[in-house]
């Protein structure tokens, strides 16, 4: 499992693939169910970056650096991946009992500075920062990001091996498990960040459909001291919940600044 976290945790090449191209849009990930039942399930999921939460009108969501974790913690499989015009999917059998995790997580620096007069731009990790970026550069600039995105379809009896956090970026640990959500029902869940609780975090939660809808219906709330924070689903439905948070916190002494965000879609059914 380890050398599946490294793998994905630090995937570059996901960086330009989940980053906005601006303020509107959004990442997403949508399964067509994320509560199944009997002797053969499976999800389809479509992935997209898009204005209008789970409507293909922008561009497709790259699938580098995908993983499916199993109910037992091992490497699972996303099948019959196609990339389109405005939207990606793939398939995941859902073949042993218990919760899944699908996820796309990347981390590293960003930098740019002056050269010639002119603006040079730099993504790479924290190893190549030194061979790849000249140490005498001018105006120097350097981020460090941490993204993740993921949801979790759960077959047959929910299980929880997969909820635990990696201790990489920010990260959602329910407390309500989140194949167990209900309309008119409080779900409670914490952030962490690098594994340790995230107070006072902005969360926002839009439900689907704002295509067809006059008003965001947006939630904004706010974690408390422990980093959790408690949700009423006002009606059934898929919900993006997204949080993202600013620091000088980094890892590495050349970045300024880190940015962490986290992205998930949540299935809530009627009671």
């Amino acid at each position: 499992m380890k050398s599946l976290l490294a793998r994905t945790g630090i995937a570059i090449a996901l960086i330009a693939g989940m980053a906005l191209p601006a303020a509107a849009h959004r990442t997403w990930m949508l399964p067509s169910a994320t509560v199944l039942s009997g002797q053969d399930p499976w999800i389809t999921v479509d992935a997209a970056v898009s204005n209008d939460l789970f409507y293909f009108e922008h561009v497709p969501l790259r699938l580098d650096g995908l993983q499916v974790i199993t109910p037992d913690g091992g490497e699972g499989k996303a099948e019959n991946q196609a990339t389109g015009k405005y939207r990606s999917t793939f398939d995941v059998h859902l073949d042993k009992p218990g919760t899944y995790k699908v996820a796309m997580a990347s981390g590293g620096l960003m930098a740019s500075w002056e050269e010639g007069g002119q603006r040079k731009r730099w993504r790479g990790t924290a190893e190549t920062f030194a061979k790849e970026v000249p140490a005498n550069a001018e105006k120097l600039q350097v981020t460090e990001n941490f993204r993740r995105m993921e949801f979790f379809a759960t077959a047959g009896k929910p299980t929880d091996t997969v909820l635990k956090p990696t201790g990489k970026g920010l990260e959602l640990v329910p407390v309500t498990h989140p194949n167990d959500l209900f309309a008119g029902e409080n779900a409670v869940f914490q952030f962490v960040l690098d594994g340790k609780p995230a107070p006072d975090l902005e969360v926002s939660i839009i439900p689907g459909g704002i295509r067809y809808r006059n008003e965001l219906g947006e939630m904004k709330l706010k974690t408390d001291k422990d980093g959790k924070l408690t949700v009423k689903w006002p009606a059934p439905g898929m919900y993006w919940l997204e949080a993202d948070l600013e620091d000088n916190k980094t890892s590495v002494k050349q970045a300024a600044k880190r940015r962490a965000s986290y992205n998930t879609t949540l299935e809530v059914l009627a009671q």
